[in-house]
């Protein structure tokens, strides 16, 4: 029990627990790239059409005051634009299966010889890195995901 409260005081004297970035660390072991892929595809092509209608408006006007006040009113027809989206023909466009992904797999991840052949997902950046790196070079990053 003592042992314990004293590792988790040196914890949080260094700034936290373990791991509390999300980093991981442990040796590269092999990694993994594949491509966006993309099909193309087609689609209703929308276009707004605009047709010119008109409205009755009804104006009033008053003059005088007290019993004396009397208001007018007078009607004009006015224009303005309807307009709604209609399909005219289709456009082709390129559609998304899958977007890009980057893979590094990790052998004794935190140091624990057990956690071997884990994969994470990263950016590409940490991919680019970790490609170049030698198989078993001790590698620490933040991973967007565990699998891959």
């Amino acid at each position: 029990m003592l042992v314990a409260g004293l590792l988790i005081g040196m914890l949080a004297a260094c700034g936290g627990s373990p791991g509390s970035d999300g980093a991981v660390s442990g040796l590269r072991d092999d990694v993994r790239h594949w491509p966006k892929q993309i099909t193309r595809d087609t689609r209703p092509r929308m276009v707004e059409q605009c047709v010119t209608k008109t409205k009755r408006v009804r104006h009033t006007a008053t003059s005088g005051s007290g019993k004396q006040r009397t208001s007018r009113s007078w009607y004009t027809t006015e224009p303005y634009q309807d307009c709604q989206k209609v399909q005219q023909g289709t456009e082709t466009y390129e559609r998304v299966i899958h977007a890009a992904r980057w893979c590094v797999e990790l052998d004794n991840v935190g140091g624990n010889s057990r956690r071997d052949d884990r994969w994470f997902e990263v950016d590409a950046g940490t991919y680019a890195k970790a490609a170049v790196a030698k198989e078993g070079t001790k590698l620490t990053f933040v991973p967007l995901r565990t699998g891959c």
